[in-house]
Order: C-alpha cells, then structure tokens, then sequence
C-alpha cells in the first residue's frame, strides 16, 4: 500500500489530534474551575446571609433583647438558616457522600438531635409563664375594673400575687413538677393548641377541668421525637453536650470538602447559641448559661454573634437578674409588677386615700400591659419552638437518609 494512501499517520492528521485532546483538557479544567468559583460564591453568599441576620439580631436596643418579639426573630433567623444550610447539602450531595464532610454532616445531625430536648423543656417554660399569666389575669380583673377598690378585692389581688412569687421560685423541685409532665411536640400538639384556643371562650373553673381531663386522656397519646425530659433532665448539661467538640475547620478539612466544612461549622455555632439563649430566655429544668464558643472572631458573622452572647451574659449578671427563672423581658415585668404590688399592699390602708388608689391603679396598667404583650406573644413562640423541633427531624431524617444511615421517622 503507497504511503500516500494512509492518511491516519500523517503529521497533519496527529497535529489535529493532539489539539483535539488539548482543548478538551482545557474544556475539563475551566468546567472544574467554574464549578469552583460557583460553589465559592455560593458559599460566600450563605456566610454573608447568616452575617446580615446577626447583625439585624444584635442592632436590637437594649430594652427589646430577650424580649418575645426578639426570641422569635432568633428563631426565624434559625429556620432561614437551616434550610439553606439543607439546600446547600442537597446540591452538593457527592461531595457530603465523601469524606471528612461525611462525618462532619453527620456530628452535626447527631449533636441536632440534642436540641430536641431542649425545645420540649421550653415548651415546658412557655407553659409555666402561661400559668403566671393567669395569675396576673386575676388581680387585674380584681383591681383593674373597678369602680372603686375595696379591701376585698385587693385581699384577692394579693393572694394571686403569693401564688405568683411561690411559682416563680426557680428551684429544681417547681422545674422538676412541671418536666415530668414528659410532653413532647409529637403528633398531638395541634390537638392541645385547638383545645386550648377554644378553652377561653368558658368559665374560669369550667376550662381549668377540661384542660386537666384533656391533659389526662392525651398524654398517652403524644409520640415524642426526642429523648423523655426526665426529673433528672438538666438543661445546662445539654448546653455543654450540645456544645462539645466545636471547632473551626481545620485547612486541611476545607480544601478537602472544597469549603463545604464552613457552613457545617456555620451551622453547629447557630444551634448551639439558639439553644443557649431560648435556655437563657425561658424557665427550664437546672438552667445554666456557662458555655463556651470557640469562633473566631474573624469571621464576617462571628463579631454579631458574638456580641449578642456577652450582652446575655451581662444581663444575666445583673443584681436584680441573677435569681431570676428567665431572662425574658416579659418576665422581668412581671417580677417588677409583683414586687410593686407587694411593697405597695404592706403600706395601704382601708379605705383607701386618693393618692394609693392612684399608685394602685398606675401598678395595674402596668400589669395590664404585661397581660397583653404575654397574650400577643406566647402563643406565636410556642409554634415557632415546635417548627424548629420539626425542622430539625426532618433535616435529619433526610440527611441521613442522603448519607444511607437509619434515621427517625415522623
């Protein structure tokens, strides 16, 4: 055969080959590269996200931090996160499946599991202050709608504020009472909240009954997805479980999730502060605020965080706070209320003078306003508390599942 006749040897066709597989090459390079700076900016973007709701956290004035409003923004600051953290999983699936960021997904599952506890005992707390609002609903309907005010009335008024401060004493036995109830957000919570909204529209005694006969017939009824808060169950223990083994990302541990180890470790330091301030906030079994946050304060999103946890802390060392039950706001009021009822029932006398009647009525509107602000905001939490408890299932549940390993089911 001529030489002429074999084209595939010939110097123009192997020229053409070898640019074939060079620009091929450079075709796999630039798509490895764009890929990158797409995951990067993604990743940029979260960070950025999570610094803006911090810094919307922490611009709160004085007077508004821990108060029910706030708590709830904290709250939703946590959903918006965790589902782009979960959105950010899902699209990089391969890269969660290998390792090191199989085993950080999956500590940060585990240590999401631990939260699950604390929602049910702030549940727990949200109830109690509901109980210690009733109490206030009856001195303001003894003091606050009449006329003029008698020795009767005001008898009543006080008795209702010595049942307050017994139930505000924030000793393990009253916390002990109230966890072992061993309620969780399982699949009858709904049931409770329309019973419980229907409730108010009857008598005082007549809703009391139903409320006791309905908690008896439905206790057995709940399936919790989380472990039983028991008498022995201690918030500040689950704080520190919660918070142990928190570490920045080591250098080598980002190049080889490709920066995906961040937003785990974004994700670990926002549960662990949420937890810690609704423990902060809220009446809980053996509350206790001494946990440590190992973020450095480099980070865009660090300084926000960061700031919100000293000024907690400093509010709880405040003389007037630190035998307080919780950090709320509301509940602060309602202490300052209690008190100001009580120094003010030690020096009246019967009946009363125009300028008693007048500080009387000043301490009334006062609770008034409490009474409003409870009824306004308690309500909303609670179904926040139980959509982060759901959140954090359903994470889980998938994520596991993403990583092939049996998780719970709802």
């Amino acid at each position: 055969m001529p030489a002429t006749d074999y084209q595939g040897s010939s110097p123009s066709s192997l020229t053409h080959f070898g640019r074939s597989i060079l620009s091929l090459r450079r075709e796999q390079v630039h798509s490895i590269s764009m890929e990158g700076s797409s995951l990067e900016a993604e990743l940029e973007s979260f960070q950025q996200r999570v610094t803006d709701r911090f810094l919307e956290l922490s611009s709160v004035v004085h007077d508004d931090l821990l108060s029910l409003s706030w708590v709830g923004k904290l709250l939703d600051c946590f959903l918006c996160c965790q589902e782009e953290f979960r959105a950010i999983l899902h699209t990089h699936k391969a890269q969660v499946l290998r390792p090191p960021l199989d085993r950080m997904v999956s500590e940060y599952f585990e240590r999401s599991v631990k939260a699950l506890d604390v929602c049910n005992a702030i549940r727990d707390g949200i109830e109690q202050i509901r109980q210690w609002q009733k109490l206030l609903e009856i001195v303001l309907y003894a003091l606050g709608h009449q006329r003029s005010i008698g020795e009767g009335q005001f008898r009543r008024a006080k008795k209702a504020l010595i049942d307050l401060a017994i139930g505000m004493l924030d000793d393990k036995d009253s916390n002990a009472s109230i966890a072992h109830r061993n309620r969780s957000f399982g699949r009858s919570s709904g049931s409770r909240d329309h019973h419980h909204s229907h409730g108010h529209s009857h008598g005082h005694n007549h809703s009391n009954n139903n409320s006791n006969n309905y908690h008896h017939r439905s206790l057995g009824h709940f399936r919790s997805l989380s472990w039983s808060v028991s008498r022995t169950w201690s918030a500040a223990r689950q704080l520190q479980a919660i918070g142990n083994n928190i570490y920045p990302p080591k250098a080598n541990d980002l190049v080889a999730s490709s920066g995906l180890a961040m937003p785990v470790f974004i994700m670990n330091s926002i549960l662990l502060f949420v937890m810690w301030a609704l423990v902060a906030a809220i009446p809980c079994q053996d509350r206790g605020l001494q946990v440590h946050f190992t973020i450095p304060r480099n980070f865009s999103w660090a300084a926000a965080l960061l700031s919100l946890h000293e000024r907690i802390m400093e509010e709880s060392k405040k003389r007037e706070r630190k035998n307080s039950c919780g950090l709320l706001k509301e509940i602060h009021q309602i202490e300052k209320c209690a008190r100001g009822m009580n120094e003010l029932a030690d020096s009246v006398h019967f009946p009363l003078t125009e300028e008693k009647e007048w500080e009387v009525r000043q301490i009334v509107q006062d609770v008034s306003q409490v009474c409003d602000a409870l009824k306004d905001g308690l309500d909303p939490l609670e179904r926040q508390v139980r959509e982060v408890f759901h959140r954090i299932v359903r994470g889980r549940t998938e994520g596991l599942d993403a990583l092939g390993r049996p998780g719970y089911s709802e």
